[in-house]
């Protein structure tokens, strides 16, 4: 049983709890408080965890094996425990910080014991053997994934690729001792990524000091997420991957366009995928006194914080919609800031259909603090950028045709092993002319185009020409025939659910509607099945 199969176990575990009131919004955060107890059990039986992070008392064999009312009492008590540090007699149980924040508030909202039972079942016949082979913090995000890409709200609810994440850090090569930060930094899905990337490249991070291995565990690390429940996520998604951070853990609470991200010190990295949306949610920035241009625009907000918040010579990778390369009045201002402080080098061009909001259109914009040649340049640091267009004549990507590794490699392969874009770059390498994915743009350029970097060349052979375009009429009377098909499949399925008189209403409402006459004939008839039915 691979790690796929086993978070597949877990999700069907939803069709239990349903009986509970339990939807799949709710589902994840009620499988984790659990969950997390399990694999710190097993963490610390494979010795991956040196000391065993939970109390006494709260631990997966204070409640495996037991059963009733007993057992979800004793769970419920569980969970108050690691929340507040206390049990119910006010006695001392933990002061672990880390664990009080990621139990903060919990509570459980199971009602019948059995399905505590059954979860907890379902967790002791897993193969966690076969599980850690793999990592229990792959296991862990890979229910996260599932939970992004099956529900419509809830935490992950703009879950970014896995790939998307991985080729993000691949270009900018992050490094030991650099401060690696995420201001929306939702399940910490790049954070985790980063430190996997560095392990990768220093045997786990036995090669490093005991001081550098200790910053890494400790300090590297800085994310910022607004909503708790899905810090709860971030927070335990971190320990799994053995990264503990300060005593907030690496994910604190709060507000990165407010005071909490203006508390930040200066980041080395910044990885990050902003929350979508154009109003109302940037209005925090506004009290900041260190952002130049006020606005309700998120986007616009976080990309001041964002290249604000970098060292001189710092670099950052973000996603970003297509709004922000083009959005006028502010949005140029803040593009031209940023054109000055840094070196915009490259416009990753990102297919539609990869993330949840499927008809948003995304880009991640790769920039370094400064100029090449003078980190500390704030003027006319971006000469020329490259953008790369993997959006053009690309599948339609969804769970049929899922996004992945071998889409990106040819924009790395063109990008360079220089993290800050310099590496030698030519058009055209395809050799197909003008049809290149990868084309660049100077800065002068970019000024004739009044600063908009929503700049395309490719025609989508998926686009149809006006020209061969249907009459209006053709159209339209296409148009009309499917929604008469889609409403008699309606009429003929309200029917099988015995809503025949409600038929006969919309029926009636729409003649009125049209002009037509109303359908006397079956009205009168439903009214004489109705009474058939009263007398019977």
């Amino acid at each position: 049983m691979n790690n796929n199969d086993i978070v597949q176990k877990l999700w069907n575990l939803c069709d239990v709890l349903r009986d509970d009131g339990i939807n799949y919004s709710d589902y994840v955060t009620e499988l984790v408080l659990l969950l997390f107890i399990k694999m710190v059990h097993e963490n610390t039986e494979a010795g991956t965890l040196k000391k065993h992070p939970l109390p006494e008392g709260c631990r997966w064999t204070d409640i495996n094996g037991k059963s009733g009312i007993n057992l979800l009492n004793d769970y419920k008590r569980i969970l108050l425990s690691l929340s507040t540090g206390k049990d119910a007699d006010n006695n001392l149980v933990h002061e672990d910080p880390l664990i009080s924040a990621i139990y903060a508030d919990a509570q459980t909202r199971l009602r019948e014991p059995r399905h505590l039972e059954q979860m907890i079942k379902t967790l002791d016949q897993i193969d966690w053997f076969t599980a850690a082979k793999d990592g229990l913090g792959d296991l862990y995000e890979g229910l996260l994934e599932k939970n992004a890409n099956e529900t419509k709200s809830g935490a992950g609810q703009y879950f970014t690729p896995r790939a998307l994440i991985n080729s993000m850090v691949r270009c900018l090569k992050p490094q030991i001792g650099e401060v690696i930060q995420d201001p929306a930094a939702g399940t910490a899905g790049f954070l985790v990524a980063a430190d996997q990337y560095m392990r990768e490249q220093t045997d786990d991070y036995l090669a490093l000091s005991a001081k550098d291995a200790a910053f890494q565990k400790h300090k590297a690390f800085v994310g910022i997420e607004l909503v708790p429940n899905t810090r709860r996520l971030s927070l335990m998604n971190c320990l799994l991957h053995g990264m503990e951070g300060d005593d907030e853990g690496v994910v604190h609470l709060g507000n990165a366009l407010g005071d909490a991200g203006k508390a930040l010190p200066k980041a080395d990295i910044i990885l990050a995928n902003p929350p979508f949306g154009t109003s109302k949610g940037g209005e925090a920035s506004n009290t900041r006194d260190d952002l130049t241009y006020k606005t309700s625009n998120k986007q616009l907000a976080f990309m001041q914080h964002i290249y604000r918040n970098l060292k001189p010579g710092g670099r950052a990778a973000v996603v970003l919609p297509d709004n922000v390369l083009f959005e006028a009045g502010v949005g140029t201002e803040v593009r031209r800031d940023l054109m000055n402080k840094c070196n915009l080098h490259t416009i990753l061009r990102l297919p539609t259909g990869i993330f949840y909001a499927q008809g948003v259109k995304t880009n991640v914009l790769f920039f370094q603090k400064g100029s090449p040649g003078d980190p500390r340049q704030e003027q006319g640091c971006t000469q020329r950028v490259w953008i790369y267009d993997l959006r053009s004549n690309m599948p339609s990507f969804g769970k049929r045709t899922p996004f992945g590794d071998a889409h990106l490699k040819p924009f790395e392969d063109a990008y360079g092993d220089d993290p800050n874009g310099n590496s030698p770059r030519a058009e055209n390498v395809e050799g197909i002319g003008e049809l290149s994915r990868f084309r660049c743009f100077t800065r002068e350029q970019i000024t004739e185009r009044g600063d908009s970097l929503d700049i395309s060349w490719l025609k989508d052979a998926s686009s149809e020409n006006a020209a061969d375009l249907p009459a209006p009429e053709v159209l339209a009377g296409e148009a009309m025939a499917e929604l008469t098909e889609a409403l008699h499949e309606l009429e003929e399925l309200m029917k099988a659910l015995g809503a025949e008189d409600e038929v006969v209403a919309q029926k009636r409402l729409m003649a009125e509607v049209m002009g037509l006459e109303a359908p006397e004939a079956e009205l009168q008839a439903s009214s004489d099945r109705l009474q058939a039915g009263e007398r019977g």
